[in-house]
């Protein structure tokens, strides 16, 4: 009972943890994290989540953004690139330049700024 090894589906040492910037909460300057980063909050600086980074309806991001995976809700004013699949949501607000490999944008989301589609090179 006691000897068993965590499997799979707990948590590793991977690095695939998950941080939350809660409402509320404001970050100044770099915010850099190896696993999956949860916004709702305010961050301002440049933001860089290795593995997926969600962006609630609330939250306020004034950087540039990069991520693996990313699903955004709220609104950013800079540049964001995703290296893999991006879904912007209805509230998503987009004030710049948008590189994806994938992309899902639902109606009443906005982008202002340049997209581009397909690997980064």
């Amino acid at each position: 009972m006691f000897n068993r090894q965590p499997h799979a589906s707990g948590m590793s040492n991977s690095g695939d943890h998950e941080t939350i910037i809660a409402q509320g909460v404001t970050v100044e300057g770099d915010f850099v994290s190896e696993g999956s980063v949860s916004i709702d909050g305010n961050v301002n600086g440049t933001v860089r989540a290795g593995s997926a980074l969600r962006v609630g309806p609330s939250a306020t991001i004034q950087a540039n953004v990069s991520a693996g995976n990313a699903v955004i809700a709220g609104t950013i004013t800079g540049n964001l690139q995703v290296t893999d699949m991006l879904e912007l949501t209805e509230t998503a607000r987009i004030q710049g330049d948008v590189q994806a490999t994938r992309l899902s944008v639902a109606v009443g989301a906005t982008i202002n700024g340049r997209l581009t589609m397909g690997e980064s090179r």
